[in-house]
């Protein structure tokens, strides 16, 4: 049995991906994968444990169904969660979709959802409880989550350092502990 402790980010970079390349850098859903590792490489006690390292890595070139496939199944198997970031410039990717499909609906993972373009809780929810149109509406760029999510517990927040601690430290969103699945955001 996989030993459960990772992280998985799933964020949207054009394909074919090519981390060295510095259109990647500048894909704006892999900035913000990368200010988590920069946390992290700050602050050892930053609790995101990255996934991606857990297995090495692959080639642009790398055949999808023998290589790179099972790589991304490989490591949501040995992930607790699924951080997703989900901005106006995420598209529906064929790496996006195996990665919610596989992780949401044959792995059961919840999702830590971070809006990069939101900074702020008020950001997010309405004063009156609601998720934000805006937010909700980011959700058809990547239909599978959309029509995934109810599947699992889904953690919304904006693309603040403190509330992403609080979240990667909540235990109803890790998979041995996760709580119903739902729509979850922190109290304004």
């Amino acid at each position: 049995m996989a030993y459960r402790n990772g992280n998985y980010s799933a964020f949207y970079v054009d394909e074919p991906f090519k981390e060295s390349n510095l259109g990647a850098y500048a894909a704006k859903d892999f900035v913000s994968y990368n200010l988590l590792r920069a946390w992290k490489a700050d602050d050892s006690s930053f609790p995101f444990v990255d996934s991606h390292d857990k297995t090495y890595n692959v080639r642009d070139g790398s055949d999808w169904e023998d290589t790179l496939k099972p790589r991304l199944h490989e490591r949501l198997n040995n992930s607790k969660n699924i951080i997703l970031f989900l901005s106006s410039v995420t598209k529906n990717s064929r790496a996006l979709r195996e990665e919610i499909e596989y992780g949401i609906n044959t792995s059961g993972l919840p999702v830590i959802v971070i809006y990069p373009e939101f900074k702020e809780k008020s950001d997010i929810v309405t004063s009156s409880g609601d998720l934000r149109k805006q937010v909700k509406d980011l959700w058809d760029n990547l239909p599978v989550f959309r029509n995934s999510m109810s599947n699992v517990p889904t953690l919304h927040i904006p693309m603040k350092k403190n509330l992403i601690e609080k979240a990667l430290n909540n235990s109803d969103f890790m998979i041995n502990t996760k709580t119903n699945s739902s729509t979850y955001f922190f109290d304004l």
